[in-house]
């Protein structure tokens, strides 16, 4: 079994590799990779992707990587591999970024990533730190995880999902914010589940051992 962690200059993926390699280890569950090589993620049992910054810049990242995107779409979306987008990485699977410019995603979730817009003029943003999940639906990667749990978040800017269905978890920010999206083979979260202690541990363990 190969997971295979996307680098492609977005952010340090230092945390993230040691939180899933940590978790791999006490499952069994293989090998956990970085790799920027479209070869390394056409072989990969399971594709994390990252992601750090503004949403144009990341998408050109991944896109100056020849082969590396059509990679990762071959593998979620003809192979099936479970897939698992993290923060930029999550806010790619939409249809529409909306920052700074209008940018297309990957659009294998429908929806727009816009800017927060808390409504009360207290809250600051971006929403940076802990907030509390509030679970919407029961999904395999969230078992054990329940209504209260914490998860640390640092972003400007959320999924807005077309289809109520594909939000797995939100948190309230001033409103509401898609915290975990998903379909099929597929899940993201906006939030950092390596920095998020016990919980975020917990997802990444469960997303291990998921089978779709």
């Amino acid at each position: 079994m190969l997971t295979v962690l996307v680098d492609y200059d977005s952010g340090n993926l230092h945390s993230a590799e040691k939180a899933f390699q940590r978790m791999a280890r006490e499952l069994d569950a293989g090998e956990v990779l970085v790799s920027s090589r479209a070869e390394d993620v056409a072989r990969a049992d399971r594709i994390v992707l990252p992601g750090d910054g503004a949403f144009p810049a990341c998408r050109r990242a991944l896109d100056s990587y020849e082969g590396l995107f059509d990679a990762i779409e071959e593998g979620v979306t003809r192979r099936a591999v479970p897939f698992l987008g993290i923060c930029v990485g999550m806010q790619m699977m939409a249809t529409t970024g909306r920052e700074y410019e209008d940018t297309a995603g990957f659009d294998w979730i429908g929806g727009e990533v816009v800017p927060i817009t808390p409504d009360d003029p207290a809250l600051k943003v971006p929403h940076m730190g802990w907030n509390d999940l509030i679970v919407n639906q029961p999904h395999p990667v969230l078992e054990g995880v329940q209504t209260g749990d914490h998860a640390y978040f640092v972003h400007s800017y959320h999924f807005r999902v077309a289809n109520p269905a594909h939000r797995l978890a939100h948190v309230d920010y001033g409103g509401e914010i898609t915290a975990i999206i998903g379909r099929d083979n597929m899940v993201g979260m906006q939030f950092h589940p390596e920095k998020s202690q016990a919980n975020g541990l917990r997802l990444i363990s469960n997303f291990l051992r998921w089978v779709p």
